[in-house]
């Protein structure tokens, strides 16, 4: 059976929504990916780092604010969401600008990482060894067996793309989870409205 409503509900816990776990892990990458890959004193590295932190920060301020505005939680759950978009397209511009691969979205590489499911940036980088060993066959020698000199660390090499298409895969799975997560809060929004409509309720009762 139910309990009397509570004029300030449960909220916060974001830290257990697998929106924000992802989101995290994307943002993790992401300052490893710009700290090898773009110059560090660029407004893009700057950018991208920042649109990162903000998908796993308004996640965390929206979940927070929840107890009392339903609103605020909408409005920055959608701005994690942006964010994310935003950082989307920076990845995609790394690749297309550098003339690397952008993997298709059914490509099986991608859903490798999906299904490894990896919890920390470091088994992301162990994901992107092994798919980096397999396209430049064993001992990371490539197609003609001469051993590969180039550095990883190099904008243009296989592996700066591998680990770009990584953080994308990653960047989708975050948005597709935050587009359900707005669903959700747009409906209870709708049903049960916002702390205005629940305090007039809790009031109600009361003097009942």
């Amino acid at each position: 059976m139910n309990g009397p409503e509570k004029l300030i509900p449960l909220h916060g816990g974001y830290r257990k929504l697998k929106s924000f776990q992802v989101a995290q892990l994307v943002y993790d990458v992401t300052v490893r990916f710009c700290d090898r890959y773009v110059e560090k004193r660029s407004r893009t590295h700057d950018q991208m780092v920042q649109a990162a932190r903000s998908g796993v920060q308004n996640i965390a301020e929206g979940s927070q604010a929840s107890g009392t505005s339903r609103k605020t939680e909408l409005k920055l759950t959608n701005v994690a969401r942006a964010s994310l978009e935003e950082l989307r397209l920076d990845y995609e511009d790394f690749l297309r600008q550098r003339g690397l691969e952008k993997w298709a979205r059914e490509d099986a590489r991608r859903a490798e990482l999906i299904a490894r499911r990896p919890a920390t940036a470091d088994a992301e980088a162990e994901w992107a060894r092994v798919v980096h060993v397999g396209q430049s066959g064993p001992r990371g020698r490539g197609k003609s067996g001469q051993k590969s000199i180039q550095s990883t660390a190099s904008t243009k090499s296989p592996f700066a793309a591998i680990s770009a298409n990584g953080v994308l895969a990653l960047i989708a799975v975050a948005c597709s989870l935050l587009d359900r997560q707005l669903a959700a809060q747009e409906k209870a929004f709708v049903e049960k409205g916002g702390f205005t409509e629940r305090l007039y309720r809790v009031r109600s009762k009361w003097r009942q």
